[in-house]
């Protein structure tokens, strides 16, 4: 039987999936996408004005949430280390701004970092009542951050875009807040994604997460045969999830410091990657 594996999942594919699919060991990251051939430019046709439409908010979508997950538990596989920031706004902002003050802010952490590797997702601030609905941002990087330096430069950044206090005096401490995750417990990172990934429901006049090129290109997934899923079965096999689909059956398998270890080869092709990317 083939099995298809990924944190904490596993799908035991039935009959008529098998023999549709093209395998590749390893998959998820976007070093296997293919490469679009240049298209020959069309002749400009001349076309009547179209009414634009509003454009609708961006909802992070379960596939979303879910690529955003394994890409995390990847990266958590690479460092003993992760930093989770959470980066606050002084006033109101609209989502536009926020996601262009966060970009500036991104592309000088890269230039003054080096190996700048990050992953970040927006989020409402719904229980702030002065500033209800406020978008912010969640930053995880493997970067050991100046928190002194780096806030005072987060406050000089919102102001050259109009984002000032209402009071001048009031300098926010906790608008560049950073906290450090142990990789050695993957429960840390899980409490990481519960909290503020999985709950994200709300829509965005914006880019609702992105990630760098060297995330973007970790391998989350692969295949492999029923041995890998016995094995994990014989662990913990009164805390598996059964679901029973069209084409498989789904077992969600509880993440610590015993189950990890089942995923480490993921670890050591994204090693290699990382390398080859350097």
């Amino acid at each position: 039987m083939l099995v298809k594996n990924t944190f904490g999942c596993s799908a035991v594919l039935g009959r008529h999936k098998r023999k549709s699919l093209f395998i590749q060991p390893f998959t998820g990251s976007t070093l296997d996408r293919k490469k679009q051939e240049k298209k020959e430019p069309k002749k400009e046709i001349i076309k009547e004005p179209i009414e634009k439409k509003e454009a609708e908010p961006r909802v992070m979508s379960s596939r979303t949430k879910s690529k955003i997950r394994k890409k995390l538990f990847a990266l958590a596989q690479l460092y003993k280390r992760l930093t989770f920031v959470t980066l606050t706004f002084v006033n109101k902002v609209d989502d536009r701004t926020g996601v262009t003050i966060l970009r500036r802010f991104l592309d000088n952490m890269k230039k003054r970092s080096k190996d700048f590797q990050y992953l970040w997702v927006a989020e409402r601030q719904n229980k702030n009542t002065v500033f209800e609905g406020n978008i912010h941002f969640h930053l995880i990087t493997k970067k050991h951050w100046n928190i002194e330096k780096t806030w005072k430069y987060w406050l000089e950044l919102q102001a050259k875009h109009g984002v000032t206090p209402r009071d001048e005096n009031y300098k926010p401490s906790s608008a560049f807040d950073v906290k450090s995750i142990s990789t050695k417990n993957p429960k840390q990172v899980g409490t990481y994604l519960t909290k503020y990934i999985t709950k994200n429901s709300e829509g965005f006049d914006c880019q609702v997460w992105n990630c760098s090129k060297k995330i973007s290109a970790l391998y989350t997934d692969f295949y492999s045969d029923y041995s890998f899923w016995e094995n994990i079965y014989k662990v913990k096999k009164d805390e598996i999830k059964e679901i029973a689909l069209e084409y498989c059956n789904l077992h969600i398998i509880p993440l610590d410091k015993t189950t990890i270890r089942f995923y480490d080869r993921l670890g050591r092709k994204n090693k290699t990657v990382i390398q080859n990317l350097n």
